[in-house]
């Protein structure tokens, strides 16, 4: 499993019923693209943060989040409500592995 994850730093003029929309949005539009497992999006309490907004998303495999990257509903999200609304943004990729025994303490 690969969980993509997106931080967003907002233009100064995006509000806070604009960022709860850009949390709807993500979640609404990105469960369309059928590689994905699941959605997360959010709004970060720290208010002096640099990283307002986050989305992130679990797909099977690299090769899945390639796919979505290249998804109609994907570059329509990113053009239509992250582009105009971010100023920058910072992204990880973490592999998850069930399938390796993990001992938790």
């Amino acid at each position: 499993m690969i969980y993509h994850v997106v931080y967003f730093q907002l233009k100064p003029e995006v509000d806070e019923t604009l960022t709860e929309e850009l949390v709807r949005t993500a979640r609404s539009l990105l469960l369309k693209i059928p590689e994905v497992l699941s959605v997360r999006s959010g709004r970060n309490i720290a208010r002096e943060s640099q990283w307002q907004f986050f989305f992130s998303i679990e797909v099977a495999s690299l090769e899945k989040l390639e796919i979505t990257r290249d998804d109609p509903f994907y570059l329509k999200f990113l053009e239509k409500h992250i582009k105009p609304n971010t100023s920058s943004q910072f992204a990880m990729d973490f592999e998850l592995d069930p399938s390796k025994k993990l001992k938790y303490s």
